[in-house]
Formats: structure tokens, sequence, C-alpha cells
């Protein structure tokens, strides 16, 4: 059992890492600059470049001397348009994906200062101009990274002939190149620490919106979403095999076809028919239950019959196609031959039996249990997990997001060992190896 574990405990370190760099490839490339999208038009460099350095988003992606600033803005001439920063004289044309420049200049505003900060131009041209007193010159288009010579003074880059520019992009070098955006990953899950255990786990940083330590954050939205989903959780379990018992006992009968109607039917209604069912009938119209907030019991009271009932159709659906799977067997005529009665036969015998993949279905939810419930958490007002990823959603609160994937990826993994050793404690037959 011990061997087991040590194998299953490193296996899933390895499926974390997995986890975290697919993590990582979405929220850096699929996403795009978290700067552009948090802040919103027209933001002043100077916060762009502040916001990409509490994000790590200012250092290179995995290894490199070199990443994108905002001291001179980058421009792509991809569309005729005003580009802010740049200033233009000359014949100016707009091209198919660049600009033409005929006896010109283009001029770089300086937006901010940055001490002992070494900055380099990568400008796809092609034809002749001069920069800081060198000439480059290019027949075809290429790509030159060149070295700018330090100084306050804007940028200027001209031509007494043609030139046509596809894109000018500044960058600043960075001096520690293995300290990446992956390794800035790595660390917020953890890190090194100046005081015992000497190891620091889940820094997450602060969120985006209200600057709140994110470890807080989940920690104090954990505990409204236990509340709130353990009770749903044994509620459907425990109602949901008591229906399927009775309705697997009378199978062919009226209450089983009474049973799986209702089954099926509830699990054709959508989850928000049922909120919205429940608020405005049990809630508003009847007075029963409070709709909005989280202050005691009887503010649960309400979301969880609504997550007991969406849910409960599915279950008792599964847990009677796993009992009826189970009737023919040996062991239920020989208990039966044997004169057990027949709460022997079903609750002990048949249910014993039946215990893996009720396991399997179980444990697929635990892990939001601690997460929550997106649709009960947001439209009931409770303070859980499920309502802060809503909120980080809606205010693109990157950090916040990536810190809940990341927290129910560890969920998932712990509680699927937690399901391999259930299995050898519900079935003899199975052998951890």
């Amino acid at each position: 059992m011990l061997s087991y574990i040590l194998r299953r405990t490193a296996y899933s370190i390895l499926v974390i890492v997995g986890v975290m760099l697919l993590t990582f490839i979405l929220f850096r490339f699929a996403a795009g600059d978290p700067a552009e999208i948090l802040l919103g038009k027209n933001p002043s460099p100077l916060e762009v470049e502040q916001l990409r350095k509490d994000l790590s988003s200012d250092k290179p992606l995995f290894w490199g001397n070199w990443q994108k600033t905002e001291i001179f803005r980058s421009v792509r001439f991809n569309e005729k348009k005003e580009y802010s920063g740049m200033n233009a004289e000359g014949d100016i044309k707009h091209g198919e994906g660049f600009l033409r420049i005929d006896c010109g200049k283009l001029s770089f505003t300086r937006n901010f200062e940055l001490a002992d900060t070494k900055l380099s131009a990568n400008i796809a041209f092609r034809g002749t101009f001069t920069l800081q007193g060198k000439i480059y010159f290019s027949s075809d288009w290429e790509n030159k990274f060149i070295g700018l010579v330090g100084s306050k003074e804007n940028l200027v880059l001209e031509t007494d002939k043609t030139l046509e520019l596809k894109s000018v992009e500044f960058f600043r070098e960075y001096k520690t190149p293995w300290d990446s955006q992956l390794l800035a990953s790595f660390r917020e899950i953890i890190s090194f620490s100046d005081v015992f255990p000497f190891l620091s786990f889940l820094n997450f940083g602060k969120t985006l919106q209200t600057k709140e330590d994110i470890r807080h954050v989940l920690w104090r939205g954990m505990w409204p979403s236990l509340f709130l989903m353990l009770p749903i959780f044994f509620g459907e379990l425990f109602l949901g095999i008591a229906l399927a018992l009775v309705s697997t006992a009378f199978r062919g009968k009226w209450v089983d076809k009474t049973v799986m109607i209702l089954a099926v039917a509830g699990m054709s209604v959508s989850y928000l028919v049922f909120i919205i069912f429940g608020q405005w009938y049990l809630g508003y119209y009847f007075n029963w239950f409070p709709v909005w907030g989280y202050g005691s019991v009887k503010y649960l009271a309400l979301p969880v019959i609504i997550g007991i009932l969406s849910g409960l159709g599915g279950g008792v659906r599964f847990y009677r196609t796993v009992f009826v799977n189970e009737l023919n067997r040996e062991y239920l005529r020989t208990a039966e031959a044997k004169g057990c009665t027949p709460y022997s036969v079903y609750c002990k015998h048949l249910l014993g039996n039946a215990m893996i993949p009720i396991i399997t279905r179980a444990t697929t939810l635990l892990p939001f249990l601690f997460t929550g419930s997106l649709l009960l958490e947001s439209f009931f007002g409770i303070p859980g997990l499920g309502y802060a990823g809503i909120n980080a959603l809606m205010n693109s609160d990157l950090q916040m997001i990536k810190s809940l994937v990341i927290v129910t990826a560890f969920i998932f993994v712990f509680v699927n060992l937690l399901s391999d050793i259930a299995y050898a404690w519900a079935d003899p037959r199975v052998r951890l190896e």
C-alpha cells in the first residue's frame, strides 16, 4: 500500500506539472498580453509596464535577454490609422500591411525613463534608413535587431530615399535570462522561504481588482462553498442510492416506472429552471426562504434543496443502472436461497458489491465541495469560491482565475488517489500494486 501511494504521488506530481504547463500556455499565448486586456483602451505606457511587472509578464517566456517594453511605443503597420507615440513627416503612404516613406522620417516619443536599461529595436523593413547616425539598407524584406544608444531624447528614424516598414518593436535588456515567466509560474506553487519549513506554497500574489492576497481569498471562500456543497453532496448521494434501491427492488412495477420518469424529467430540466423556480415561488411568492445573502443556515436551505433536486435525477438513473446490472449475479441468488431478508439482500450484498462505480461517481463530485457551484453561489450571493470565480471572469482577473484552475487540479489529483484507496477498502479483490 505504501509503495503504491508513493508511486501515485510521484505520478500526481507529473500530472500537476502538466496542468501547470498547459495553464501557462493558455494564459500566456491564447489569452494574449494580460496588461492590454486588463487596462482597456488608451492606458498610459507606464501603467502597462508596471502591470506587466506585477504579473511577471515582463520576463522572457522561457529564456532570453530581451523583453518587450513600452519605453517607446511599438507599432505594426497592418492597417491605415493614427499610431500613438509616433509622428510621421514626409511623403507617407499605406500599402498592404506596410508603411511607405519617401524622403521623410518617423519620430518615436520616449514615454518614461528606466535607470540602467539597454534598449533595442526590431525593425521589419525594405529600403534605406538612418537611425542614431547609422545607415541601414536592404533590397528585400528583412528583420533588423538594432541596439540603441542610451538617450533621454526621442528616437528618430529617417530616410532620404524610399523606406517601407512592416513593424518597429522595442525591447529592453533582461539581465537574468533564466528568470522566465515559466519559472515564475512554478514559483507560485512552491518557493523557498526564510522561515521554517523554509518552503512557501501557493503564492499566487494579489488579485488584480482588490489587491488582496489570493491565498486569503481562497481560504475565506472555501468555507461558504463547503457549507453549501457538503449537504448537497451527501443529500444527493444518500437520497439517490435509496431511491435507486427502491426502484431496483420493484423493477418493472409502477414504483420503478414512476421513479424513473421523475428521474429522467429532472435530468431534462435545466439547472437555471430549478434556480429561478425556487427563488420565485419558494423565496418570493411564498416567502419561505431568503433568496440572497449568507448569514445563517436559513440562507443555505433553498440553494441546498435546489442543488439536491437538480442532481438527483442523474444520480438515481446511474445508481439504478449499476444495481440492475448486479441483479443476475450468483451471489444474490445464493443470498436469497439462504433465506436472507430483502433488506439484507439489497442493502448489504447488492449495495456492497456495487460500491466501486458508486465511489467513482462520488469522487468526481468531491472537488466541487471546495470550489463551489458557480451558478448557485452567483444567484444566491454566497461568497464562496464559485462566486469568486464568476467575479474574476467578469473582471478579467487572470491571477484569480489561474489560481482557481491550479487549486482545482490539485484537488482532483488528490481525490483520485483517495478513490483508488477507497476501492481497496470497498472490495477486497482489488489489489493496489
